[in-house]
């Protein structure tokens, strides 16, 4: 995770903006005598916030879990994607 001052990531504004967008960089804004601030990209941000929400129940989480393992280990089917939309 790259760390920048506060006068740094001001001085370089637009670049960090382009690092984290672009380059998917996590950027640690400290911040003297206060907690620091982490810099992520918004499709980044949804993403942790979709998993925190998945996780949250005990039962979804084991759930989710066993389905991952039963791929790891070579179960699973693959299917056609069917397009329901029949105007696409």
């Amino acid at each position: 995770m790259k760390v920048l001052t506060m006068s740094e990531s001001r001085a370089n504004y637009a670049a960090t903006l382009d690092a984290v967008i672009n380059d998917q960089e996590e950027v640690l804004i400290t911040r003297p005598g206060g907690e620091g601030v982490v810099m992520v990209s918004q499709r980044e941000y949804e993403s942790m916030r979709e998993t925190l929400y998945l996780m949250a129940s005990p039962a979804n989480r084991r759930r989710l879990s066993e389905a991952v393992a039963r791929l790891e280990a070579g179960g699973g089917t693959v299917r056609e994607l069917v397009d329901e939309d029949p105007a696409s």
